[in-house]
């Protein structure tokens, strides 16, 4: 793939969320600080797997992003309850969901270094092509200090092959002149694959089970442990 990468690729996309920052540790531990206050009033049910099918339900109406998993931790928490919990702890859960607004999107070693290398080679594109809430995903790259480091800033809320086809589409190339980065394989490297154009796959420590996907071999993916190692194929 090296070759066909250097000969071929116009652009390069990266997703953002746990593939420039962290970002699942902090809703994991959200989920976890929120299991220990609905505790009380779910009459033994499995908080963590209602919690998914709700957020799974909301999916197609609010999309991704903290705002959908907010209102999906407090309709959870009424339905688990009927309706019995009290306003103090609803208030409580509000926080807790409300606080990953303040995610501090502090760059993985080498994301910087990387991005800089790349951004003054001039050989290529960057974009960031991200899914999630507007805002809140403007927000976390600007936090990030990295925003001057992209030339095409794209929030969509998905990432199926038509997002991927409209994405080059805006930026004037076919989807073959695209190298999609991500720690997704259903989000960031099986769509783009489908389509002809090409991955790097950094798998993160923590996966949201809704982006689970089985991993497979393809000519045109990559995958790195870390994400400076994808400068030695660039």
């Amino acid at each position: 793939m090296s070759n066909i990468v250097k000969e071929n690729i116009r652009v390069i996309a990266f997703d953002a969320d746990d593939t420039l920052w962290d970002n699942q540790s902090l809703y994991d531990e959200a989920e976890k600080n929120y299991g220990q206050l609905l505790a009380p009033y779910t009459f033994g049910q499995d908080i963590s797997s209602t919690l998914f099918k709700v957020e799974s339900s909301n999916m197609p109406l609010m999309g991704y992003g903290t705002k959908a998993f907010v209102i999906s931790l407090m309709q959870n928490a009424l339905e688990m309850s009927h309706d019995t919990i009290p306003a103090s702890v609803l208030h409580k859960i509000l926080n807790i969901g409300t606080s990953l607004l303040n995610n501090p999107a502090t760059p993985f070693p080498g994301v910087r270094e990387t991005l800089t290398t790349l951004y003054d080679s001039g050989r290529y594109k960057l974009a960031c092509f991200t899914k999630g809430e507007l805002l809140d995903q403007e927000n976390k790259c600007r936090r990030s200090g990295l925003y001057h480091l992209f030339h095409h800033i794209e929030i969509t809320s998905d990432k199926s092959e038509q997002d991927y086809i409209n994405l080059c589409t805006k930026l004037g190339i076919n989807p073959s002149e695209l190298l999609m980065v991500g720690n997704s394989f259903k989000s960031d490297i099986h769509p783009i694959v489908t389509l002809g154009g090409y991955g790097i796959y950094i798998p993160y420590k923590r996966m949201w089970q809704y982006e689970h996907l089985e991993e497979y071999e393809h000519d045109h993916v990559i995958q790195v442990q870390q994400f400076s190692d994808i400068l030695q194929y660039l």
